[in-house]
Formats: structure tokens, sequence, C-alpha cells
């Protein structure tokens, strides 16, 4: 027939998956019962990325048809009703017949450069619309910060050209403290060089028409008519709340603004505060516009003196103890304000000498015929005798330097003050993390009320450019009613049910459903402080109780103290010298002690050697506090490692799940991982996970590779090198399905793609599925499977509330009225227990159903995969396939930490002068280990 046998060297490289959860409902392909009359047929002819000719003309034969999102079917009828709110505010227009004008702006200064850096750009634009309002014809703007702006009607002339003069150009969020007469820094007019009476600039501003948008798309949108208008349309009333933001000096982050206000502000440790604003965005819903506002958190440099901040950043005791180098990296482009002029600048640099000893050129005011004009002086001595500045502790510590490469300007570190709202993007620490995470959450009730405070103080009523399109926002939360679904029944050992309450179960006094045996297996301890005999001794015990026989190991291998400062490869590697020295062959497990609890440098090597080199199958572990439900916490990891089953759904046992049982069918997990904001050149990791022995849906198996940083759509689904030969992720998992289910090919193929945008929903329905399909055709010229293709979505800002309940919404919860998608195919499901905080839905997209599921049936699939997570006895947020892409993403990607481990990235995105840099390839595990679930 076709490739589907194996062909001797199996798939072997193993690489993890994204894990997203909560499925969104797409209903039934072939007329599955209506809860509501289907909307109106829509043939989009220009739902967004769509292209004109993707239009149904008749075309040649080679043209491809571009995919777009399908239509909702109809609506969920199971579960249980229960009343909601949720964070969406009625919006009304009135001006429908009215239309946005668009022009494009282009800033230059007076000698014709294109103006550099953002941050002037609105001080310009409001400068014109102050100077020249009637030239305008008194319109308002609405302006984006950078090349556009858009006005309600049009403007008097299709061009416009005006010259603007700014005083002193500090940054834009000063909050309107700056002076601008600047007396009394060091470069002012004591050195010949920098001699300005003022520092004021003229701006050549060009306004030009672009396009206009007519309000009635937003109109067209509700009715499910997405337009590229109605997308331009729905811009630009984001942009006037962004704008009206800006006025009243908030950070704006993308949809996010957040104001200067200290209790706001939350230190998380290292000089980085959370500071504490809101998102606020226009939704188009089957309930009509909506204005969706939510709480939104972005770190930020702790404002105030630059030594307080470095002493916090680098945690030492004063700042005769900094690393200077690393402080010239942290500080460089920050903003600071200096004493006593209050002037504001950007850090170019550090001095190369202390205060003291680092000197410059002074024109000597008083120098008499014959003597020399200039002087030179030190820093220190300028501000002490010349300006009568006592400086208490920068005389030996280096100056700030905000000048130019070639004219550099000092100022001694104390009279420095780092600007509020400076945004900090480099990745957090674990322990930054945490303490983030608990002191930004809120309970619902107490989110309910900081968001009806919000609407209230942003006093969106008042904005000229809102009331001008006739918009208003209700006050009020909006209605809509879910659906609480029934958790699924469970199996777990001697056949015995198990029936999930609150989201939870447990194991105590039952056996695992399908346990392992622990027959050749060791111990391995890198210098943790802890009683190993009573560890193992306890590990047995527990293991026993749950079913897992575990023989006693066959050693324990302690590491040598004098190799606890050795690099962590090198201790990775004289651990393995002893092991197999000592070991009469290669052991079927290994149980790994770590010193740190999270981010241990051993971590990573560890994992390499142990899957990538040996195969072998390890579980790391940082015991601190080990007591019954750690150690089967631990052994619920192993036991899904080691090949076996913790629990099952009673329908996949039975198995009786509908649609998925009646027809073979594998579930893909895709997700990919990039590197936090400030690393832009390490590679993105790509993992895709697949269920494998259909009729099962709770064993997967994952394949990892890099790909260029900041790559959202996958590259290597399907990589052919030859008429024969395809090194594709799918290549791999579709064999290891043919293999492990009895020789059957999957007729179905659902996919659940974590991490995309709305924007991308069409790459991955017609780029990613396309190296799918190509991977299927690879195999088998005539294999045509069936396709879904759901996106799970956690980033997001969407809640919801049961009041006057203090809880959260009870888990199972689903929503697919009034606040989703007026055409698409959509819902949100809120699978988990909400304990703390409040619950985040998953937003599910159903793109694509060529099986022709019914509402109900899909909702219910979505909901049962989050119940199928071995490594924990709950429910998850997202569906589990998803959430081991993630896991298996980071894991490997923790292979690569250690080889590359700068700290600081440049910033060219892989690509230089010389072109594209080839991003370094992941190792392939090895085959015995390559289908395990590693990543559990």
């Amino acid at each position: 027939m076709d490739l589907f046998e194996p062909d001797g060297n199996g798939a072997n490289g193993v690489n993890g998956v994204n894990g997203a959860n909560g499925v969104n409902g797409a209903d039934g392909v072939n007329g599955a019962e209506h809860a509501l009359p289907p909307p109106p047929p829509v043939i989009p002819p220009d739902v967004v990325p769509l292209r004109p000719e993707a239009d149904n003309i008749p075309e040649p034969v080679k043209k491809k048809n571009v995919r777009v999102p399908i239509a909702r079917r109809g609506l969920g009828t199971k579960g249980t009703k229960i009343p909601l709110v949720t964070n969406h505010f009625k919006v009304n227009v009135t001006n429908i017949d009215g239309y946005f004008f668009h022009y494009s702006v282009s800033v230059s200064y007076e000698d014709g450069r294109p103006l550099d850096g953002k941050g002037a750009g609105r001080r310009i634009i409001d400068r014109v619309h102050e100077t020249y309002h009637s030239e305008l014809g008194g319109k308002d703007f609405a302006y984006d910060g950078e090349k556009s702006l858009f006005t309600v009607g049009s403007l008097p002339r299709n061009k416009l050209e005006f010259a603007v003069v700014l005083e002193d150009m500090p940054s834009n969020r000063n909050n309107g403290n700056t002076s601008p007469d600047g007396h009394g820094s060091p470069n002012e007019s004591d050195r010949k060089r920098l001699r300005r009476p003022n520092r004021s600039k003229t701006f050549n501003v060009e306004i030009s028409y672009a396009a206009k948008i007519p309000m009635k798309a937003i109109g067209d949108a509700l009715r499910g008519q997405e337009s590229e208008n109605s997308q331009e349309a729905l811009r630009v009333l984001d942009i006037i709340l962004r704008q009206h933001a800006s006025k009243q000096g908030c950070l704006l982050v993308r949809q996010s603004f957040f104001h200067n206000d200290p209790k706001n502000f939350a230190d998380v440790g290292g000089g980085v505060l959370g500071c504490r604003g809101f998102h606020s965005s226009f939704r188009t819903t089957q309930g009509g516009l909506s204005l969706n506002i939510d709480v939104s958190t972005t770190m930020i440099i702790q404002p105030g003196p630059v030594v307080d901040f470095l002493i916090a950043n680098q945690n030492v005791r004063d700042p005769f103890s900094l690393d200077w180098m690393k402080a010239k990296r942290t500080l460089k482009n920050l903003r600071v304000k200096t004493s006593p002029s209050n002037l504001e600048y950007k850090i170019t640099g550090l001095s190369e000498k202390p205060c003291r000893e680092q000197t410059f050129t002074l024109r000597n005011k008083h120098a008499k015929d014959g003597e020399d004009g200039e002087i030179e002086v030190t820093v220190y001595d300028y501000f002490a005798n010349h300006r009568n500045i006592q400086l208490r502790y920068s005389a030996d510590l280096p100056c700030i330097n905000v000048g130019k490469p070639k004219r550099p300007t000092y100022i001694p570190l104390e009279l420095c003050s780092l600007v509020s709202l400076q945004r900090y993007t480099k990745a957090l620490s674990t322990l930054q993390r945490a303490s983030l995470v608990e002191k930004s959450r809120q309970k619902p009730q107490e989110r309910m009320s900081v968001l009806s405070n919000a609407l209230k103080i942003n006093n969106y009523d008042a904005e000229p450019m809102l009331r001008s399109c006739g918009v208003s926002i209700s006050s009020g939360f909006t209605q809509v009613e879910g659906r609480v679904l029934p958790a699924p029944r469970l199996k777990v050992g001697n056949g015995d049910d198990f029936f999930p309450r609150n989201g939870r179960w447990n194991f105590n006094n039952k056996k695992l459903v399908k346990p392992t045996k622990i027959e050749k297996w060791a111990v391995v301890n890198f210098s943790a402080r802890c009683d190993l005999k009573g560890l193992v001794r306890d590990l047995i015990k527990c293991g026993e109780m749950k079913g897992i026989s575990i023989e006693p190991p066959f050693d324990v291998f302690e590491e040598n103290p004098q190799s606890r400062r050795a690099p962590p490869m090198v201790r990775v590697e004289r651990m393995f010298e002893d092991i197999q020295s000592k070991l009469p062959g290669q052991p079927q497990f290994l149980l790994c002690l770590l010193p740190e609890r999270k981010n241990s440098a051993l971590y990573g090597p560890w994992k390499r050697k142990n899957l990538a080199e040996y195969g072998i199958v390890t579980q790391c572990i940082a015991p601190t506090r080990v007591n019954d439900q750690y150690l089967t916490n631990v052994l619920l990891k192993i036991n899904a490692k080691l090949g076996g089953l913790n629990s099952l759904l009673a329908v996949e046992y039975s198995p009786s799940i509908p649609v998925v049982s009646k027809a073979p069918t594998i579930i893909l997990g895709m997700d990919v991982s990039h590197g936090s904001p400030g690393q832009s050149d390490v590679p993105s990791i790509a993992a895709v996970v697949s269920s494998r022995q259909w009729p099962l849906i709770s064993r997967y198996r994952a394949s990892v590779r890099t790909q260029s940083p900041k790559v959202e759509m996958i590259d290597s689904l399907y990589k052919r090198l030859s008429e024969s030969e395809d090194d594709g992720i799918m290549r791999e998992l579709l064999l290891d399905f043919y293999t492990s289910s009895g020789k059957q090919k999957p007729d179905q193929i659902i996919i659940f793609r974590d991490g995309v945008s709305e924007s991308q929903f069409n790459q991955v329905l017609n780029i990613e599925l396309d190296q799918i399909i190509e991977a299927c055709k690879f195999l088998d010229e005539n294999w045509n499977p069936k396709f879904v293709v759901i996106i799970a979505q956690k980033n997001h800002h969407t809640k919801f509330f049961q009041p006057p309940s203090p809880d959260n919404v009870p888990p199972g919860t689903i929503i697919d009225n009034k606040v989703c998608h007026p055409r698409n195919n959509d819902f949100y499901l809120c699978a988990q227990a909400g304990m703390i905080g409040t619950t985040r839905p998953t937003h599910y997209h159903v793109l694509l159903d060529e099986v022709g599921f019914s509402a109900d049936d899909l909702q219910e699939l979505v909901h049962s995969l989050s119940y199928v997570y071995q490594r924990s006895t709950t429910a998850i947020s997202v569906v589990a396939p998803v959430c081991y892409a993630h896991l298996a993403a980071t894991q490997m990607g923790q292979f690569m930490k250690f080889e590359d481990a700068s700290e600081t990235s440049s910033s060219h995105g892989g690509v230089t002068s010389a072109g594209a840099v080839p991003v370094p390839q992941l190792p392939r595990l090895k085959e015995n280990v390559s289908s395990s679930m590693f990543f559990c």
C-alpha cells in the first residue's frame, strides 16, 4: 500500500506540545437540532486576510481555495442553566451613517530628517491641534501615536502641512512637571560646545488623506459580515480609548493603560514593580457591540533614586558592591530626572572613571587675557565647587552619562531619579513571578467592584471623539446564560468508577487504572539534603497502595562533594560515569534529587543525557516536605512516564465517546513557546503531541523542534527532504498512531492549537493545516482524513461572575451565547475549579469541522479532555493535549538553555547582515523513550 509500514528507523524525535484547555463549541455539520435559528447565510467576501481572488469566481484548476473559519451551526443545550454576568459593557452607536476619515501623518525635523523615537509624536500632534484648530475645521483627532490619524467627517483639505515649535523635548509621560528653562545641569551654558539659549525645536507635520471608513461597517460586523472596513472602524474606536488614556498621562501597552499612581504598584523584588491598570477593547458579539474591560498588569522599573533601583536589582547591601558592567546594561535607555534642574534625559551609559576622577572641559568665564579660556575639571569638583551641590556618596561611583557617544554629559549618580512608568521587559525570576501572582490576584467580587470603578473613573462619556461618533457605553455588566456540564465519570483500578466532585478527585484507598512495575532502578542525589532511606521506603510503600510494584533500588548514587562547584554538565557527566561503573546494565528508571526547587541548572543537562543519549526514563524531585500527597503526585508522574495510566474516562474504557470512538481518531495538541520579550535571538520551540493507542484519548506522545525566534506558525509539520523522505513532525506522529492503534490510519484528525490570536486564525487554517494534509498525502496519496481545527485561547480578557455569590463559576461552566462571536463558532469553558483569584475561562474557536460534530458532542469532548491530564487529580483549565505540548516544549527548551545561557541577548531577531542565522536543532530522543510521556 503506502508508507505506513514502519521503516525501521521508527519515529524517534520526541518533542513537546503546549497545552491549552477547553474547547469551543462547534455544532453538527449534518443538521443537528438548532437551539436557535441559524444566522443569515453569509458568504463573507472579506473575512479578513481573504484576498479578492478567493471569491467564488470560476477558477483555473491550480487556484488554491482559501479556508475561512466556519459559521456557528447551533448552540449547545446540555447541562444545568446558570445566570451569570460578564465584564462586557453594552455599547450603542447612533451615528451609523457617518464616516471615519483616515489620514497618514509624517513628522520631520526642520532639516527634513524624519522624527526618530515614538515619545514626541503625541505632543507634536497635540500642538498642531491647539495651534491650527481653525485650519483643521475645528475637528477632534484620534491619533495612534505613530503614522495614522482619524477624524469623524473630513478635514477641510486632503493634504495639510504645518510647522510647530516645541520647547525642550523630554519624553511623553512627564505629567507636565518638567521645567522648560533647564537651568543648572552640567551641560547648560557652562560648556562651550552645548551653549543654546533655549531647547526649542521646530517640526514639520504633513497630514494627507488615506481612506474613508463607513461607520455602518460596525453594524455589518454585528450581523456576521466582517470586513476590512469593520475591523478598521473598531480599531478607530480602540485608538480613541488609547488616546483618552494617554491624555491622562498613562503608560500604554497595546490595549491596556496604566495610571501613574503608587496605589497600583506592587513590589515583586529585584527593583521591579507590578503595575495594575486596565485593558479595554471593543468587541462585536451576538448581543451587539460591547466594551470589554478587565484588570491588567504590566511590569515597570522601580521609580526613584537610580542607586536604590540598582541595589534592589542586584540584591546587594550598598552601592559599593554593585557590578557596574551589569548596571550599565540594565540602565541603558532608561529615562531619569536630574535634580535640581528637574530635566529629563535618556541614559546612554556610565562614565569610565568614578565621579572624583572623571574630567571634562569647562569654559572659564573669568579667564583674563592670556589665560586659557577652558579648564579641565572633575565632575565631582564641578558640582561641589562650581554649583555648590554637596555630594554624599557619589564621589567613588561612576557617573550617569546622558550625552551622545562622542559628546558625553555626566551627572553624579545621586542626582538622578528614574522616571515612573518605564516598562521592564526581561523575563521574571521564579520568585518574582510567584510574588506577582500572589499580589495581583483578586477574588471575583473584588474584581467586579474594581471594574465598575474603572468605568466611572475613565469617564468615557466626556470623550469628544466618542460623542461625535454617537457612542454611549452602558455602566452595567452584561447578563449571560451559562450551562454547567456534569463531570465525566472516571475509571480507576479494579474497574472501579469514580465521580469527580467540584472538578477534583483523589486516589485515597484506590489503585491506579494501569499501574506499572518498577524493577531495575536507582536513586541519584545531587547534594540535596534529605533522608534518602526514609524517602525510598515511603515511596515503595505508597506505590504498593496505588498498585505500583516497586523493587528496592539497585543503588543510591551520592554526588562527590568535590563536584558541587563544577559546571552543571561536568556534574552530570561525572554522575553518569559513576552509574555506568556500578550498574550491571541500563536501568529502567532513575529518580534524581536536585538541590534547588526551581530552575536548577542541572535539570536541562540531566534530562538531555537521560532522554537523548541513553533513553532512560527519569523523574527529578527537590523534596522539601515529603508526605503521602507529595509521594502520590510523584508516583502519578512516574507511572505515566513508564507507560502506565492513572485514570481513564469511563467512555474511553467502554469505548463510547460520541464520534471519536466510532472511527480511528487522532487528537493533536500544538503550541509554540518563545523566549521572553527581552531575548530576541532565542529560538522558538514548536511542540506537537498526539494521542496513541486509539480508542484511548488519555495516552500521548510528543515531537518537538526549534524554529526561528518569535515565529508563531509551525514550519516543520511537513519537511520533504527527497522523493521518499519527509522529516516533519506529522509523519513521526502519524506512523506512531498507525503502529500503536492496530495498523489503522486515523479517519479523523482533531487539532487543538494554542497561543494564536484572531489575526492568525487564517494562517493556522491555510499554512499549518496545508502542511498536515501534505504529510498525510506523502504517506498515502489516496488517504483523505477529515479535520477538526480548534483554537484554545487563554490570553483574552473575558471573565464570568455569578453575583451575589462570592465564589467563582462552578467547574464545567460553558457559555456559547451573547458575548460570543456574531458569526463564528466559538465558546468559553471554565473546566477547572477556581480556587484562588478569578477563574480565567478558555476561549475555544472552532475554525473547521469536517467531521460534523453536534454542538453538544464537541463541547463535551473538550470538557472531557480537561479530565485526562495524568499529572494531577483535578480538571485543568485547558485540554490536556495542549498542556502536554506546553510541557514538552518547556522541557526540551531546557536542553538548549545550558548551551546558550547568555543573559544579554542581542536584539537582531536571529538575522544579521549576512542573512538568517541557522537555528540550532534539538537532539532527537532515543527510540525507547520517544513515544513515552516523558513530559509528564
